[in-house]
């Protein structure tokens, strides 16, 4: 962990009880069935940093998300956020009163406002619910300032979300998320809904933001062109575990992990640079039943019998026996 960090994870973990139910196991004779969402998770973020997670779907991203603020419980590990843990370790009263400086902006706009609701009321209602402005007509005043500072009109608030495109909606969204005067937000996927040139739009408004207001953000996503232009660390995820973790820049330019490499493969080569590149290799393994090892194993062109049989540690930042035994080299091509 850096030192002074604003929001440290330390060997974060969630198990899902996914087994039949007790009558249908007894009369099928089945076990009961575990699966492992998130597996030892540990990371660091400075206050006013955007750190993201990145890996493909099933990998355990917006699982963190969730256990980082609150609304999932992990099955062990913990969170500390400004020196308050969120289980309960830490007094009611601290942990609520750190609750109001986390949000969170969630991937669909339009499924995360309320459709009954005006723009106004839906902005309003964080502030409302820890009485941070008493007065309807001061409480009004705050919302225009919220609408306008996200690019919309005061006016606004008196439209209904589905009067608004997608863009929009999501703008609707960071504001509520501001309601509260929050200093730590988590995006999950906030731009993967939206057009190409909107997400542009919105991704510069969130450092605009960041800049002005000092946030700090956790930012998740499977789109590694969005975490270039937003995250100053990245951690790689694959199957419940980090398997990578960096500065953006020095990621993407000697990328070190096998399944870092896959990504970046993955990404079109607009600059046509004639880089051999290697296709994807398989998919994801069922997380109930995942190989033993590396649970990279299956797909990785470089694993050995070691690769099958032990779990590697993550070391200086990758979790590779390859690369901790020099049998491939950091930022070669895969």
């Amino acid at each position: 962990m850096t030192e002074r960090s604003y929001v440290e994870v330390k060997d974060l973990r969630r198990v899902f009880d996914v087994s039949k139910p007790w009558l249908n196991r007894v009369l099928e004779g089945g076990e009961k069935q575990y699966l492992k969402a998130v597996d030892g998770v540990s990371f660091s973020i400075a206050k006013g940093e955007t750190f993201a997670l990145v890996g493909e779907s099933g990998s355990g991203k917006s699982t963190v998300a969730r256990m980082v603020v609150g609304l999932l419980p992990p099955t062990d590990g913990e969170v500390v956020i400004d020196g308050v843990s969120m289980s309960s370790k830490a007094a009611f009263a601290e942990r609520q009163r750190l609750r109001r400086r986390i949000q969170m902006i969630f991937q669909d706009p339009y499924a995360s406002l309320n459709p009954r609701w005006q723009v106004d009321r839906i902005v309003a209602e964080p502030i409302r619910a820890f009485r941070l402005i008493e007065g309807e007509k001061e409480i009004t005043a705050r919302v225009g300032e919220l609408l306008s500072l996200v690019g919309l009109h005061p006016a606004d608030g008196k439209k209904y979300p589905h009067e608004f495109s997608g863009g929009q909606r999501q703008r609707i969204a960071i504001a509520r998320a501001l309601a509260s005067n929050a200093e730590f937000i988590v995006c999950d996927e906030p731009t993967s809904a939206l057009d190409v040139s909107v997400q542009a739009q919105i991704l510069n408004l969130m450092r605009d933001l960041q800049d002005r207001l000092g946030l700090t953000y956790l930012f998740i996503s499977h789109n590694l062109a969005v975490v270039r232009h937003m995250a100053s660390r990245i951690g790689v995820m694959y199957l419940g575990r980090i398997v990578e973790i960096s500065n953006g820049r020095e990621l993407f330019a000697q990328p070190k992990h096998p399944y870092t490499r896959m990504l970046l493969d993955a990404v079109p080569d607009v600059g046509m640079t004639g880089r051999q590149r290697i296709p994807v290799r398989g998919e994801i393994p069922n997380p109930i039943n995942p190989p033993t090892g590396c649970t990279f194993n299956p797909r990785c062109p470089f694993a050995n019998e070691r690769c099958r049989a032990e779990i590697p540690p993550l070391l200086q930042g990758v979790a590779c026996h390859a690369v901790h035994e020099g049998r491939l080299a950091i930022g070669a091509a895969a």
